[in-house]
């Protein structure tokens, strides 16, 4: 009988001891990671401005993790299609987005969503904020200034396009909103995103674009195109001579490029949500990456997840009231 009730006991330990080993190795989940490559998923095309700054700032924050990260662009609807990938993947911190703000503009514009933005991912972190667009114009189109550009639209309305990454993008809606502060119209030309919305202007498809500074400095300065105005408070340090659209035409004018954001699938351990979400914030201190984005219009962030979240969802209500008030309706 006591030799039977050792080996009760004795069992009752070892599941116990078996339980807590558990315990510990999935609360120290977030040390252990990575020990293989990560996919960081940016839902547009090559050439646009999250794939720019994403080129800049993984390969640092490659460094951070010890591991290899491969970035993987999946372009189309908007964002969509590539953040419905992460929203499907397995949730081990393997497969992370990497996206603009158009990701908390979506569920305003498309009525049926393949996926939840708040339900079906976890909020890493905030990588930058833009300051605003630049306006950048054709070669070969006859204006060369905001006020130049707004009286020809007034003599031709609707005959000026202007080309964005997407429906309800920050770049559409910027052009909405000068073109309504302007009281002109335009045509909006949307395309599968910002890179191909670059070619479309540099190619003579459409006259006029938004692209993030990072994106439209290079083009303007080999000549390509040209830099009528910046939206956002103040000149942009690396284009000096560029007006603000506030300084050009229209007092008080001011439209920000939104942000950069990093979310994981749902469920994803909180370990290794703040590791990725360190690591971010480690990358944005390096000098060259810093000031890659300071230099092109934006400010690095770096907001813990539970701050990020929060931040997250008052952008979605906000981007809300702006779609209502741009009068775009959901497709």
């Amino acid at each position: 009988m006591h030799r039977y009730l050792t080996l009760i006991v004795t069992g009752i330990a070892l599941l116990a001891a078996g339980f807590a080993h558990g315990q510990a190795t999935s609360a120290g989940s977030g040390q252990a990671y990575p020990t293989r490559p990560v996919r960081v998923l940016i839902p547009f095309p090559p050439g646009g401005n999250v794939d720019v700054f994403g080129r800049v700032l993984w390969p640092q924050v490659e460094k951070e993790l010890g591991q290899t990260v491969v970035i993987d662009n999946r372009g189309g609807a908007n964002g969509i299609l590539g953040s419905h990938i992460v929203a499907n993947a397995t949730p081990d911190g393997y497969t992370l987005l990497h996206v603009s703000f158009s990701f908390a503009v979506n569920p305003s514009i498309v009525k049926k969503m393949p996926f939840d933005v708040v339900k079906d991912f976890a909020p890493v972190t905030d990588v930058a904020l833009g300051t605003g667009y630049l306006m950048v114009a054709h070669p070969k189109f006859p204006p060369n200034t905001v006020r130049e550009l707004i009286a020809l639209a007034k003599q031709e309305p609707g005959g000026v396009r202007y080309s964005s990454a997407g429906v309800a993008n920050g770049q559409h809606l910027t052009g909405a909103l000068f073109a309504t502060k302007a009281g002109i119209e335009m045509l909006h030309v949307p395309y599968k995103g910002g890179g191909p919305a670059v070619t479309a202007v540099v190619g003579g498809e459409v006259q006029l674009h938004f692209p993030a500074p990072a994106v439209g400095i290079p083009h303007v300065k080999a000549g390509r195109l040209k830099g009528l105005a910046f939206t956002g408070s103040k000149r942009l340090s690396a284009m000096p001579d560029v007006p603000t659209v506030a300084e050009a035409a229209i007092p008080g004018f001011l439209a920000d490029a939104g942000w950069h954001g990093v979310f994981a699938p749902a469920k994803t351990s909180p370990a290794v949500v703040k590791k990725v979400q360190e690591s971010i914030y480690k990358a944005l201190q390096v000098p060259h990456v810093r000031d890659t984005f300071l230099n092109n219009g934006y400010e690095p962030q770096g907001h813990t997840p539970a701050e990020w979240a929060k931040l997250f969802q008052a952008d979605l209500k906000r981007y809300a009231e702006i779609t209502r008030a741009a009068k775009i309706e959901p497709q």
